[in-house]
């Protein structure tokens, strides 16, 4: 029977990670194989080129098997009482991290399909300082499953307190597979689209097919408006990458399920090949936020991520982050699930928000017609000095067919704006092609920055920017009204403002 896993004792990763990294390294060289091959094949024939493709894939794949091999056997780690160690021994190189207990925030296991298929799990400690780098973490790749869980309740252990036992509410949220269809809206389909066409442009060159592939698309549209053109080869890039956005978001989030474990501790279970383990303590928890992509919006949906102290920062917006806790659902739903993971009986998310003055839509509208008459006028100057049609064409265009949908973000912007308090929440709105609704804890507030530009002073406007430690460090109240907006970051965080502000005469 294995210690426990507070023992302080020495322990070894499993040795078996040598024949994911050998199976690795061979699924690289096998798809470099193709392209090698077909270049080696002129100058050195097929049987050399044969010869130094496959001597090429053994090196590439045994030699990271054993290379791995050795790593795993010199490599050792334990949990003590204090701090968490990993020691590399080679002789002619020794490395040694640790990070202390107390500061650990966070215990995520991962597993793609070969790790899964043998059992083990990549174990990453981190204890949420600056931005996730080395220096914040401990990877341990890898363990058994079992043991990587073991570390993880060990490691996200707290003494247990007064009403310990009604912290434990169990599933919060499970997969709904009719979510899926918001996947297309995401802005992971035009990206994938895009990539598909540039991969098969790119196997085609391999082959020596690419002109004619060209070609036989210029058959296929000879005859038809440019207009028209362009618009089937978007429509086809969509169409594609919907469905590479469907299959994304199946592998990421199929068998998602949001509990609440004993002791307060949020857990996020997802992944279709890879899967992933992801847990936030409920006592660094200081808020949600409601992620809302312009194309998902237009859907009526949003994410849920946390507002947490000691969890990465950063990653993409096609299908979440570390951080998230949901991904894109129904609005009505993200709100309860917001109001469950906070404990609250009602939604911050979904309260009623303070509308802000006329001055910030003129703002907007401001500054996008600017961005789309700037270019305009650009050209319609170039093409006044140079005494050609041409450009004069472009800038008519371009006010033409940008201006409005300009306008509209603009206005949509402005509607998007607000701020409020629910409770002991403090919620600020703002954003059009990613509108965020974020819920903070009052009491996470350490401070208060207030921004007026020239132009905002002249407007009667200021943005309030709530710092915290917790997520991204900052929440921005985008051009509220001057004296309202001071009279809000002081009710909202008693005792913080107040002594930089003037008393009224």
């Amino acid at each position: 029977m294995s210690a426990a896993p507070g023992d302080g004792r020495w322990r070894r990763l499993d040795r078996r990670t040598a024949l994911v990294t050998g199976a690795a390294g061979a699924g690289v060289a096998a798809g470099g194989a193709v392209p090698a091959f077909l270049g080696l094949t002129g100058p050195m024939g097929t049987a050399g080129a044969l010869l130094l493709v496959a001597a090429g894939f053994l090196l590439l794949a045994a030699g990271g098997a054993a290379v791995e091999y050795v790593r795993c056997l010199r490599t050792r780690y334990r949990v003590g009482e204090e701090r968490v160690e990993l020691r590399l021994r080679l002789p002619v190189l020794e490395r040694r991290r640790s990070l202390p207990r107390e500061r650990v925030r966070s215990v995520d296991l991962t597993a793609h399909p070969l790790l899964r298929l043998l059992g083990l799990v990549k174990v990453r400690i981190g204890t949420g300082e600056g931005t996730g780098g080395t220096e914040s973490t401990l990877e341990l790749h890898a363990v058994t499953r079992a043991e990587g869980e073991r570390l993880r309740r060990e490691l996200l252990r707290h003494a247990p307190g007064a009403g310990a036992a009604d912290r434990t509410d169990g599933e919060l949220a499970a997969l709904d597979p009719s979510w899926v269809r918001y996947a297309p809206a995401s802005f992971a389909a035009p990206l994938l689209g895009g990539a598909a066409i540039g991969g098969v442009l790119q196997v085609s060159e391999w082959f020596g097919k690419r002109d004619e592939l060209v070609d036989r698309a210029g058959d296929l549209l000879r005859g038809v408006p440019v207009v028209w053109s362009v618009l089937v080869a978007v429509a086809a890039a969509l169409l594609t990458g919907a469905v590479g956005a469907l299959a994304l978001w199946t592998e990421m989030w199929w068998g998602f399920r949001l509990e609440r474990e004993p002791g307060g501790t949020l857990r996020v279970r997802r992944g279709l090949l890879t899967a992933r383990s992801l847990s936030v303590e409920e006592r660094r928890l200081r808020g949600v936020e409601l992620v809302e992509p312009l194309g998902v919006r237009l859907l009526g949906a949003a994410r849920v991520d946390a507002v947490a102290t000691g969890l990465a920062r950063g990653g993409d917006e096609r299908h979440g982050t570390h951080r998230s806790l949901l991904p894109a659902v129904p609005r009505a739903v993200a709100d309860g699930i917001a109001a469950r993971v906070l404990r609250e009986p009602a939604p911050p998310t979904g309260a009623q928000l303070a509308v802000h003055p006329r001055a910030a839509r003129t703002r907007r509208l401001r500054r996008a017609v600017g961005a789309v008459l700037l270019p305009a006028l650009v050209l319609a100057a170039l093409g006044a000095v140079l005494e050609a049609r041409a450009p004069l064409y472009a800038a008519g265009a371009t006010a033409l067919v940008l201006l409005p949908p300009a306008v509209l973000l603009a206005l949509d912007a402005y509607r998007s704006l607000g701020h409020g308090l629910a409770g002991d929440y403090l919620v600020a709105r703002s954003g059009t092609v990613r509108r965020s609704t974020v819920a903070l804890r009052r009491g996470g507030v350490i401070g208060w920055t207030v921004r007026q530009s020239y132009l905002q002073r002249r407007a009667g406007l200021l943005t309030l920017t709530a710092t915290t430690a917790a997520g991204d460090g900052a929440y921005d109240v985008r051009d509220a009204d001057g004296n309202e907006g001071l009279r809000f970051a002081a009710a909202a965080v008693p005792g913080l403002l107040e002594p930089f502000l003037e008393p009224a005469e």
